[in-house]
């Protein structure tokens, strides 16, 4: 292909979208739409952010401001762990608007984490939310379907393009061109989005993730980069196709359908029925019947837990718990919170394989839809996707277990076997000196690798491309 037919094939389609009152409306509104949801999503952030931390501090006062009293009762009174949104979900929402971003932590007892805006928001928000990714990723391919269907098929009914090949110009030089003009369409809008992250990240985020994020915003750039140039393909390859700028016009607009609204769904729903998941009522009632089953620790009379003090009476020579140098009841919460955590965490980690398997499905959809594809490494890389939220959820739980061994230890420790006329208490300094909780979030060569499949789907998709424009090249017909 000779370098300079492409760059004017190019630069024709590119300079084609100013002269087109219609389309140039039309990308108008779209970049006006992505200023317009850059610009909400950040006041969004700042706000939930702030929200968010206010919140953490006076969990954390209320904590260190309790008064003296038993360990097990401030297991029971609990704490709360926030989740932290990442700076680049102003960019791309994800499942933050279903996934909730805090989880109320007790002794014995697992809970989902709450506090959502889908759960405290009217029923509009399961239409969708307005966000710059979801505009790049559905309206923008949608524009440049309408501003490619005719890049090729007008050319053939006005006579152009009989003209073009006499001259010498190739087909392969006439697709890759006109795909390049629709890509740096794309890639007009595009670039301001990413100049806005860098910003935001320069002016917002704390130092000591910086770097990282910015690593996180050229990733996008390059999957987005990818992404439009299979879009741009798309739309070239089925006008050159096309008898008609007509038929292509309504061809790009079924390929659209197709990709953005009936395959993710169909995936989705094709994932829920092979994979079907429990009801939380009948997740949460397994979850009981086996520790049930197994003993209850907070009774002296139950065959597992008597059976158990018998074995540690045996063990230390001694005839009754008052013989004990430890506290007895700490060291019975201890191993009634050990066995609860193991049994709730092999019920979720089932479930999380479910969520899985589902996930599969659609991900896997990503080779017949490229869309799937960089919707998930969208997510993945702005830290809104599935494994985030599944990641909170592990440390929230890694840490509510923590805070309840730690006051059973505390209990077994100072708190004594002896009755006593009036209730035993500890120092409240022992609250201070538990830290606070403290969301580790994934870095980026973490996030990178475990979105292989997406990067892989959009190379498989670009080489087929390619690989279909090397083959019609010698099959196509000027009329």
């Amino acid at each position: 292909m000779r370098t300079a037919n492409v760059k004017l094939f190019a630069r024709q389609v590119y300079t084609g979208v100013f002269t087109n009152k219609a389309v140039a409306a039309l990308l108008i509104i779209i970049a006006l739409l992505i200023a317009y949801a850059l610009y909400s999503g950040l006041l969004l952030y700042r706000q939930q952010t702030k929200s968010i931390q206010t919140y953490q501090q006076q969990v954390r006062a209320h904590w260190e401001a309790m008064p003296d009293k038993h360990p097990h009762r401030m297991a029971h009174y609990g704490y709360i762990a926030f989740r932290h949104r990442h700076l680049l979900s102003f960019f791309d929402r994800g499942m933050e608007s279903y996934t909730g971003n805090a989880v109320f932590l007790e002794a014995h007892r697992q809970n989902s984490v709450n506090l959502s805006e889908a759960g405290l928001s009217s029923g509009i928000l399961r239409f969708g939310e307005i966000h710059s990714a979801m505009i790049l990723q559905i309206l923008l391919p949608l524009a440049l379907f309408f501003t490619g269907f005719g890049t090729v098929a007008s050319d053939r009914e006005n006579g152009t393009l009989k003209i073009l090949l006499s001259q010498g110009a190739t087909w392969k030089e006439i697709i890759a061109g006109k795909a390049l003009g629709l890509l740096g369409i794309a890639l007009t809008l595009l670039l301001p989005a990413i100049a806005t992250m860098v910003i935001a990240c320069l002016a917002l985020e704390q130092p000591a993730f910086v770097a990282d994020d910015l690593l996180r915003i050229g990733w996008l750039g390059i999957a987005y980069t990818l992404y439009f140039g299979i879009i741009a393909l798309v739309a070239v390859i089925v006008s050159a196709v096309s008898r008609s700028a007509k038929l292509a016009l309504v061809s790009l607009m079924g390929i659209w359908l197709l990709l953005a609204v009936v395959l993710p769904r169909t995936a989705q729903a094709t994932g829920q029925h092979l994979f079907e998941t429990p009801s939380k009522i009948a997740f949460n009632r397994a979850v009981e019947k086996e520790l049930l089953a197994t003993g209850d620790s907070h009774n002296p009379d139950d065959p597992y837990y008597k059976a158990l003090k018998d074995s540690v009476l045996k063990a230390r020579n001694a005839d009754s718990i008052q013989q004990l140098p430890f506290n007895y009841s700490g060291f019975q919460m201890r191993e009634g919170e050990r066995l609860s955590a193991e049994m709730y965490n092999r019920h979720l980690f089932k479930l999380w394989g479910i969520y899985e398997k589902q996930n599969a499905v659609s991900e896997y959809s990503a080779f017949i839809n490229p869309f799937v594809a960089i919707r998930n490494f969208s997510m993945a890389i702005s830290g809104t996707g599935f494994h985030d939220y599944i990641r909170f959820q592990q440390q929230a739980e890694a840490y509510r277990y923590r805070l309840a061994q730690h006051m059973n230890e505390l209990q077994m420790q100072y708190i004594s076997n002896q009755a006593q006329d009036k209730p035993q208490a500890i120092s409240q300094a022992f609250w201070k000196q538990f830290p606070d909780f403290t969301y580790e979030r994934f870095n980026t060569p973490a996030v990178v690798t475990g979105q292989g499949l997406p990067v892989i789907v959009m190379l498989w998709w670009i080489a087929g491309l390619l690989l279909l424009v090397q083959l019609l090249s010698n099959k196509l017909k000027a009329i």
